[in-house]
């Protein structure tokens, strides 16, 4: 829940670089908060591109400096690629995110531009729901990023080459497959409706606590995804003739060499996904995704 009184709630705004068409919304988002009197934090690489590139300037409490925030809420303004970049910053510190739609689809990012003040309305009347979503964490010998943990999903993926990569793949220590393919999605439930759908991997309601494995292009026609416990630990060997392959979290990506063991499991903290009362998962599927809708000619 969120902490403290309405003229005292702490509001992060964190966004990206690519907007420049939507300063009439980002405008309406700050108008609305400032009439709510609530404590205004920007992100500084976003601040700075507001006052900068768009010569806007807010007003504000002030600008978020560093790894740490003390905030009651984030507010994630782009698609659903700045929301897991918002997360991605976030990391463990359990503060709650709303993604507020200015991009394309937004399944993460879903209060639309023009719900903008409404929700902000029933944020600060304390009508609103909390999702716990879980995360995966990738764990290596040696470290390689920053930060190790995915809110949708971790990809193995081959380089910029023709050759399929080998994914040798172990469930609880035990031996699963090794998967000739292109790359090996594993994805959270939240994942589920991202990269892991665009390969053809099963939907999974974001309560669940399931792991999804997913193969891209395998070489095998009878190798399907898989869902798997959220309890499950995942290791993975990979072959590759370029002797390198990239581990992707969330879009970030790095080149690994062959030998390196990846093991992944579910991360020890959740990150809390605001949510509006008169919204559901079946809804965002039927209107995203078209679940259902018979498109054909009567």
């Amino acid at each position: 829940m969120l902490k403290r009184t309405n003229a005292m709630m702490k509001i992060g705004v964190f966004g990206n670089d690519y907007q420049s068409d939507k300063l009439s919304q980002i405008q309406r988002l700050f108008n609305k908060l400032n009439v709510l009197e609530a404590e205004i934090y920007v992100k500084r690489e976003f601040y700075d591109f507001l006052t900068g590139k768009l010569a806007y300037q807010p007003l504000i409490t002030g600008v978020l400096e560093g790894p740490e925030f003390d905030l009651d809420l984030a507010l994630s303004v782009g698609g659903d690629g700045t929301f897991l970049r918002t997360a991605e910053q976030i990391n463990n510190q359990h503060i709650p995110v709303l993604g507020i739609n200015t991009g394309r689809l937004g399944f993460l990012a879903d209060v639309g531009g023009d719900q903008i003040e409404e929700t902000l309305d029933e944020l600060f009347l304390r009508k609103y729901q909390i999702e716990e979503r879980m995360l995966l964490q990738l764990q290596t010998v040696k470290p390689v990023f920053q930060n190790n943990c995915a809110l949708n999903d971790i990809a193995i993926i081959k380089r910029d080459t023709s050759s399929m990569i080998t994914i040798h793949t172990y469930l609880n220590d035990d031996y699963l497959t090794s998967y000739q393919a292109d790359g090996l999605i594993i994805a959270t439930p939240t994942g589920s409706t991202a990269y892991s759908m665009s390969v053809n991997g099963p939907i999974i309601l974001p309560q669940c606590d399931n792991i999804v494995l997913t193969p891209v292009a395998p070489h095998s026609l009878n190798v399907r995804p898989l869902v798997i416990s959220g309890s499950s630990r995942l290791t993975f060997n990979v072959e590759s003739r370029t002797q390198s392959f990239l581990v992707s979290l969330d879009g970030r990506s790095e080149v690994f060499s062959v030998g390196m063991r990846l093991d992944v499991c579910k991360a020890s903290f959740t990150m809390p996904v605001v949510k509006r009362c008169n919204q559901s998962f079946y809804q965002i599927l039927r209107e995203k995704l078209l679940w259902g809708v018979d498109r054909r000619v009567k």
